[in-house]
């Protein structure tokens, strides 16, 4: 076997192992049994992910998977800074639950490589996990929860958790569902971890069907086309069947799709219902429309329907990663990243309702420092879903949405006033901003509001929760706050943040796993080993 197939086949192994480990520890519906097991003995029987791994292979893929990820796009990440609210009172940005960066970043530690910094969202990585907030109770679909601590990376800063909480909807209660699974199928989706990553996950999908749901396959490659017209989520047997069907080649025509997969969401538009275009590609579009600029522009044209757009993203070495975050955005929808087959179940079964079903949209959250306690503040993560603060109230702005069960987690770092730092530079000193209503409320130290729109409805609500400033000792607080805060830490660390101050790995560590909890699918633990080896690779 040639050096080129050593590296191939270890670079696949893992994927393949996925796939074969859900034939062997799941039992997939009797109507889709047979498509699995075909698929996997298919992939077992390949003359790549059959042969076995040499140690040369294993060494040279060290010292080559960097030039797997050179043809990935990732956006530049200016960071944001610490703010007087002196100057700048207000920090407004639009909800986020987006967790594509998490997965994204396992995938490049688990292959021995440190991620681009591009590729580190860290509100991403902090929202992956669940932090057990109450749900609403009252009017409103959204409950705001706050927690204030010390921060661990600077003893004499605060650290304020901000946690939005979506309202769950049982299953039984959710409203039906018209999909439309637009899935690449270009050259560069024959992969092991893309295309049959993309079948094994729209299977789970598929599983988890009504008969009240109805679903269309659309496929493009050097063109597009309907590969399933609309059909009943009862009809499981004849969904599989299509999916099973797809094979890879050709060029890319991701415009041409995405206008067809739109046009059979709106043929199909249920008034009441779940409408959604649920794309899975690497996000290598050149063919036709593919200039960012103009999907984005036939993106935001096209939501005017009511029709929502999910994009899951797989693979490596041409992974657009900046592209596709674009397109869910503008999409009024979310941006998912699967590398293996537990993170497609994790998002498409354990947490169906909440990555398909949106109870709250064009969600913005924005906070109000008081300057009589908080000297300045800074918002880690969210760099680009920052709003100004006049857009806050602004019903026509774009901005999130949440989902059914969904949480948005937004961590603040607040420098006390009083306290001697080097990120504010004579900011203090203005004669005409000074004002007795800081003074006045001096024990509030801050006021976090969320605006919303029901998904049916054009005016927007609002509520809102005051923040006093009593903060407890960082030990003394909830493992969900210490987990985030490792979490946050760790996103710090991988970026060589300016802002990292005295984070350090061990810290992380010792945050993760005294906050570790019960656990019961294991993602926190997860985390927990990715932490163990960063160390040792950051010093390569």
């Amino acid at each position: 076997m040639n050096i080129y197939h050593q590296l191939r086949a270890a670079r696949v192994l893992i994927p393949v192992l996925c796939l074969v480990a859900y034939g062997c520890n799941n039992k997939p519906s009797s109507t889709s049994n047979t498509q699995y097991k075909t698929r996997e003995d298919a992939l077992l029987q390949s003359p790549v992910a059959g042969e076995p791994v040499t140690d040369e292979a294993k060494s040279l893929t060290l010292v080559k998977e960097e030039e797997l990820f050179d043809g990935e796009g990732y956006a530049s990440i200016e960071e944001n800074s610490f703010l007087s609210p002196r100057q700048e009172p207000l920090s407004t940005f639009a909800a986020d639950v987006d967790r594509a960066s998490y997965s994204n970043v396992r995938r490049f530690l688990e292959s021995g490589n440190m991620p681009p910094a591009g590729a580190v969202r860290i509100e991403e990585l902090v929202n992956y996990f669940d932090y057990n907030y109450p749900e609403p109770t009252g009017e409103h679909p959204v409950a705001i929860h706050t927690e204030l601590a010390d921060c661990p990376w600077n003893a004499s800063h605060r650290l304020l958790k901000v946690g939005i909480q979506g309202r769950r909807i049982p299953t039984t209660d959710l409203p039906p569902s018209n999909l439309v699974f637009l899935v690449d199928v270009s050259g560069s989706m024959d992969e092991p971890n893309k295309l049959p990553l993309v079948q094994a996950s729209l299977h789970l999908l598929t599983d988890q069907l009504r008969a009240t749901d109805r679903v269309a396959i659309v496929t493009y490659a050097g063109n597009a086309g309907v590969v399933l017209p609309a059909t009943s989520g009862n009809n499981k047997q004849q969904i599989h069947n299509a999916i099973d069907r797809l094979n890879a080649g050709g060029s890319t025509a991701g415009g041409e799709g995405i206008e067809l997969a739109y046009k059979i969401a709106r043929q199909q538009f249920m008034k009441e219902g779940n409408n959604r275009v649920i794309i899975a590609t690497d996000g290598d579009f050149n063919v036709g429309v593919s200039s960012e600029d103009e999907l984005i522009r036939l993106i935001e044209h096209e939501r005017k329907s009511g029709v929502y757009l999910s994009v899951l993203g797989f693979g490596t070495g041409n992974y657009q990663d900046s592209k596709m975050q674009e397109l869910a955005d503008k999409g009024n929808g979310n941006h998912a990243y699967i590398d293996q087959l537990s993170e497609a179940r994790k998002l498409l079964v354990s947490e169906f309702a909440g990555t398909l079903f949106t109870i709250a949209k064009d969600v913005k959250i924005q906070v109000e420092f008081n300057p009589a306690g908080v000297q300045g503040y800074r918002l880690i993560g969210y760099e680009n879903r920052k709003m100004a603060a006049s857009d806050f109230r602004n019903d026509e702005k774009d901005a999130g949405e949440i989902g059914s069960g969904h949480t948005v987690t937004a961590l603040y770092e607040i420098i006390p006033v009083g306290v001697k730092n080097d990120f504010l530079k004579g900011s203090d000193s203005l004669r005409y901003q000074q004002s007795n209503n800081g003074i006045r409320y001096a024990g509030e130290l801050l006021t976090v509001k969320v605006r919303y729109k029901n998904p049916s409805e054009e005016k927007a609500k609002e509520l809102g929760r005051v923040v006093y400033n009593d903060p407890l000792n960082w030990q003394q607080s909830s493992d969900h706050f210490r987990f985030a805060a490792a979490v946050a830490e760790f996103g710090l660390l991988l970026r060589e943040s300016p802002y990292r101050q005295q984070a350090n790995w061990q810290q992380v560590l010792s945050l993760a796993r005294g906050a570790k909890g019960a656990d019961p699918e294991g993602f926190r633990g997860g985390f927990i080993s990715l932490v163990e080896a960063v160390p040792a690779l950051s010093k390569r």
